[in-house]
């Protein structure tokens, strides 16, 4: 099992930039695919972005694509998610998710582990 600690969310306002953090400590870091998901509120949780265990592929949503982009420092045993050009829609809970099987895939069933998530908000 992998924890996994977010943070780095918060209050910004349309347009700005954030950079959100997790910190994976357990098993080794390095064989895992991470995801980003998030979650509205009374919506859905949905994929965000997600990046294979060596780093060379990453996948995005169509909604966030050209504006996030996810990366990885296995010597640190984090990820992270830099989101530019934020929208108000981007507003959400913002979970990691470590992938076991190092796929990287959109689909949260998918991941094994999860972190307790973190807040950002975008206003308008």
């Amino acid at each position: 099992q992998v924890l996994l600690v977010e943070s780095g969310g918060g209050l910004v306002q349309a347009g700005a930039s954030l950079r959100l953090s997790c910190a994976a400590s357990g098993r080794p870091f390095s064989s895992y695919a991470m995801g980003w998901f998030r979650q509205a509120l009374g919506k859905e949780r949905e994929f965000v972005a997600a990046i294979s265990w060596s780093g060379a592929s990453r996948y995005y949503a169509d909604s966030v694509k050209g504006r996030f982009t996810i990366s990885r420092d296995d010597a640190k045993s984090t990820v992270y998610l830099q989101m530019n050009s934020l929208k108000a829609e981007d507003t959400a809970v913002y979970y990691c998710a470590a992938d076991a099987w190092g796929r990287g895939t959109p689909k949260p069933d998918e991941y094994d582990d999860w972190g307790q998530g973190t807040q950002v908000t975008v206003s308008s």
